[in-house]
């Protein structure tokens, strides 16, 4: 678990890293105190007035996970292909929410999942879908619906989870930026 201050800090950074790919700047690589642990994945995703703007992680990192964050935050500004790139005038608006994760185990059964607290990842041939913990939570999804929109989202049909696809559950630390200075989670 991540201290408040490490989430204030890796908040900080995606912050920075988001504003200056946006503006177009080059800067030094962040600096930051606590563990470094590499090998743990994260995503960042960016709110703009409370819609999902951008959303952009890796699974596992061989990077210490304040050099992950700085290159999700960057990437995220102008890189996922459902939006188009974050222009300097949004960024008042914009918001950042970080998902830290742990380590994928796999699951056979639906009933396995616990809505709320983890994150799906559905894999058949090269196909891989995820989706985060709070996905599920915000559209009020059931077991089977987020099973479905996982395989969705990997470019299976809805039902390949019952036809072989693999299915792996993971949990996350999830903080974002709530209003100056505060953070949620």
């Amino acid at each position: 678990m991540l201290t408040l201050e490490m989430q204030r800090q890796l908040l900080a950074i995606a912050r920075d890293a988001l504003e200056a790919r946006v503006h177009g700047i080059r800067r030094m690589a962040p600096i930051t105190r606590g563990p470094a642990q590499p090998g743990q994945g994260a995503f960042v995703t960016i709110f703009c007035r409370g819609e999902l703007r951008g959303c952009l992680g890796r699974i596992t990192s061989d990077r210490p996970l304040h050099e992950l964050i700085d290159q999700l935050a960057q990437e995220v500004a102008d890189s996922d292909p459902r939006f188009r790139a974050v222009l300097p005038g949004e960024l008042p608006d914009i918001s950042l929410e970080v998902s830290v994760l742990t380590p994928e185990r796999e699951i056979t059964s639906v009933d396995e999942i616990e809505i709320g607290r983890h994150g799906l990842i559905i894999e058949q041939g090269s196909r891989r879908g995820l989706l985060l913990p709070q996905v599920p939570t915000q559209h009020e999804w059931n077991r089977e619906t987020f099973v479905a929109q996982t395989c969705l989202k990997a470019g299976l049909p809805s039902y390949a989870w019952r036809r072989g696809a693999r299915m792996f559950v993971f949990e996350a630390q999830v903080f974002g930026e709530e209003g100056e200075g505060s953070i949620s989670g």
